[in-house]
């Protein structure tokens, strides 16, 4: 675990503190921003502000990209996404034009919290952190993340753990079905089961397993997030005063707070707590089509043009004229087709650096449809990161730094798009999580500096567990 420490900060706060809690109990609340949990909604949430009234707290900077897989992955570790090789959701192959492959827990090498411990014969709790699929071995109780294949079986370490989550928590599944479906009503009603099912099971471990550290993350409040943002933001461009949802985002949030309370009463009062997003949200702004963009600018070549909107495919690539192809999501990717890197590639490799040069230049000039600028934030992976494993994008894009989200799919004749190319949406990831932490003897109050990347290292240092081999 190897991160180094930023300027004050977290990583800072727990050398000060290393040492001075014996249990660790951590609860993830995926995507939860400052400006609702720490702001806006304070007031309605009892039980986190009595946290920060008595531990520190303060906005997480998140790692580039702020997507769900690579930033819960580098919490855990203390490595960035260029030293897991970890990008987004999906692995590239090398020297393949191939669709990437989802990723999994075995593809974090590095060791996260819960191996240190393990190594270490201290007993562990991991309910849903991502990417916990497939269940990890760990001394201790492991249940699978929303990247089981089946949504209502989480793979389990041990095996017979299953029995145990049959028997407490019946109902239970690790992600909502229908978290892109229109049926909002149905979405509502199975994400607040799932909610009270997974903090059921975590309750129930807490009490009957032995455990130094415990965390769990609830995928929940990013699906209410996806789905209702717009509902209950003035600001948000699909906003309607008194609309049926106004209030579905704030009393979901009702429901985590009474949640944790609850946990909170299965712990005394020399265990730490700590509660902590990978990364916040924001208000859906609309759609950048990067391919779209990139066949404009002749910089993908297709060999036809489709005439609906569709994913493209590696068939559909003049790969022999084509300088660059990207990816959606909350981020965009842009891939350079490199001579002697892919099997067509088109680009000197003496090119690369004015080629992506000219591609950088030409995607912060892109502007909202009315012409004003949008803030566009362009990356490469070697500049930001302290190693560039697997197969790293050679530009991570920011659109309107997240306002705008990256779509991939092509067809649409148009690089400005009003919705998702996976579904209806009305939120986009933000730089900024949030943190709240309470350790025995420590003094409450802001942190400043505060760094999603410093995270797993500052629970082991907490713990006064060494991370040597």
């Amino acid at each position: 675990m190897t991160s180094p420490a930023g300027p004050g900060g977290l990583a800072e706060w727990a050398r000060v503190h290393a040492g001075r809690a014996e249990k660790l109990v951590v609860i993830g609340l995926d995507s939860a921003p400052p400006e609702l949990l720490f702001d806006r909604f304070a007031s309605h949430l009892p039980n986190l502000g009595r946290l920060r009234a008595e531990g520190v707290w303060g906005p997480l900077e998140s790692v580039v990209p702020a997507i769900t897989i690579p930033a819960w992955a580098c919490a855990m570790t203390g490595c960035d996404p260029g030293q897991l090789g970890i990008y987004g959701f999906r692995h590239h192959v090398h020297g393949s034009y191939a669709p990437a492959r989802w990723v999994d827990s075995t593809d974090v090498r590095a060791e996260a919290v819960w191996d240190t411990l393990s190594r270490q014969g201290r007993p562990v709790i991991v309910v849903g952190v991502p990417p916990g699929y497939p269940a990890r071995r760990v001394h201790g109780s492991f249940v699978s993340c929303f990247l089981s294949p089946d949504a209502r079986r989480p793979a389990t370490h041990p095996r017979d753990l299953a029995l145990t989550i049959a028997r407490v928590a019946e109902r239970y599944a690790v992600d909502v079905e229908a978290h892109r479906s229109l049926d909002r009503e149905r979405l509502l009603r199975e994400v607040r089961e799932m909610t009270e099912q997974r903090f059921r099971l975590f309750r129930h471990l807490l009490r009957t397993a032995a455990w130094d550290f415990a965390m769990m993350v609830e995928i929940g409040l990013d699906r209410v997030h996806h789905a209702f943002l717009g509902a209950c933001d003035p600001e948000h461009p699909g906003y309607v005063a008194g609309g049926r949802y106004e209030h579905a985002v704030l009393d979901y949030y009702r429901l985590l707070d009474r949640e944790i309370g609850a946990v909170l009463q299965e712990v005394d009062a020399d265990t730490a707590v700590l509660v902590m997003s990978d990364h916040g949200v924001k208000r859906w702004q609309g759609g950048i089509a990067i391919n779209q963009w990139l066949i404009e600018q002749k910089y993908l070549v297709l060999t036809s043009t489709p005439s609906v909107r569709t994913a493209l495919q590696p068939e559909m690539v003049d790969w022999d004229h084509t300088v660059a192809w990207g990816e959606g999501g909350h981020c965009g990717r842009v891939y350079l087709n490199v001579r002697g890197r892919q099997p067509q590639g088109a680009v000197e490799p003496a090119e690369l650096d004015r080629v992506l040069d000219q591609i950088e230049r030409g995607l912060l000039a892109i502007a909202a449809p009315d012409g004003r600028a949008i803030g566009t934030k362009v990356y490469r992976p070697e500049a930001i990161y302290q190693e560039c494993h697997g197969c790293p994008p050679d530009l991570i894009v920011y659109f309107g730094d997240l306002d705008w989200r990256a779509v991939g799919s092509i067809g649409s004749g148009a690089v400005h798009l009003a919705e998702n190319d996976i579904g209806p949406d009305q939120a986009n990831h933000a730089r900024h999580g949030v943190l709240i932490a309470r350790v025995p003897g420590a003094s409450p109050g802001v942190l400043q500096n505060l760094r999603l990347i410093d995270c797993g290292p500052a629970m082991l240092s907490v713990l006064g567990a060494p991370t040597g081999p």
